[in-house]
């Protein structure tokens, strides 16, 4: 080997690739230490800014579905109570129009046009979400019956006179003779206060109840005979006693009578 490969191996390095004794190794360059980025800081009136805007978004999309969207629109109103009056007669007087949004129908004033109607005692109109009205009412039982100039007019247990008919008496129903029907009427009312406070059984032996006024109420039975009942005071105790007299008479236990007189009803008088 030539002593000038020698010294290129020399100034190269060894033969086996290992720095020689003359080499310098090279400068190492320390690493940079990686920089995190840092966030700038959201600004307290931008963020309230974005969580108003977020919040008008929302109240308006909910106002549009509560107000404006056919997802919470009428499309069906139910009636419960009805008997005498017809589904399609109370959903007509109530006036909801289909396709109203549910929270603008005015419940208060369907149900002031539904009692309106003289059929009806009490009423509640309430909205079923998402689309749907419900109409509950309570119509009125006739207790008695009141002729005026040939037409005939049923009385509820509180003296309205409320409705006409031209068939046959409803069941249970008596023919009631005071001189102005009506719920104020004194007359009126104390006869009604008589008839509704019978036993069923007694209540179903009576053909007519007659009041001149409100202190001279007649009760007429299904055989002829005359109850006189008097004024509207003690009317628990006179029913009690009525029915009591009427099983005897049935059973034998006292003669029979045409009238029994129950005015003051813990001295009662038979003819």
């Amino acid at each position: 080997m030539s002593r000038a490969a020698t010294t290129r191996d020399r100034a190269r390095g060894g033969r086996d690739g290992r720095p020689g004794r003359g080499d310098v190794p090279p400068p190492v360059t320390p690493l940079r230490p990686r920089r995190r980025r840092s966030r700038r800081p959201v600004h307290p009136r931008r963020r309230l800014l974005t969580v108003v805007a977020a919040a008008v978004l929302l109240a308006g999309a909910l106002a549009w579905v509560l107000l404006g969207s056919p997802l919470l629109a009428v499309r069906t109103v139910q009636v419960d109570g009805a008997s005498g009056l017809t589904e399609e007669q109370v959903v007509q007087t109530a006036g909801i129009t289909e396709g109203t949004p549910l929270v603008r129908v005015d419940t208060a004033a369907a149900a002031a046009r539904v009692a309106a109607l003289p059929q009806v005692d009490s009423v509640e109109v309430t909205r079923g979400w998402p689309n749907t009205v419900v109409v509950t009412l309570a119509e009125r039982v006739p207790v008695a019956l009141v002729v005026d100039g040939g037409t005939r007019r049923l009385v509820d247990a509180e003296g309205v006179v409320y409705d006409t008919i031209s068939g046959s008496t409803p069941a249970g129903v008596v023919p009631l003779d005071v001189p102005d029907p009506g719920p104020d009427d004194a007359a009126t009312t104390a006869a009604l206060g008589a008839l509704t406070a019978l036993p069923r059984d007694v209540r179903a032996e009576v053909t007519g109840v007659a009041a001149r006024s409100a202190d001279d109420v007649t009760l007429t039975l299904t055989d002829g005979r005359s109850v006189l009942w008097g004024s509207a005071a003690q009317t628990e105790r006179k029913a009690e006693v009525l029915g009591a007299l009427l099983e005897q008479i049935d059973e034998g236990a006292l003669e029979p009578a045409t009238t029994l007189d129950v005015s003051t009803p813990d001295s009662v008088v038979l003819r």
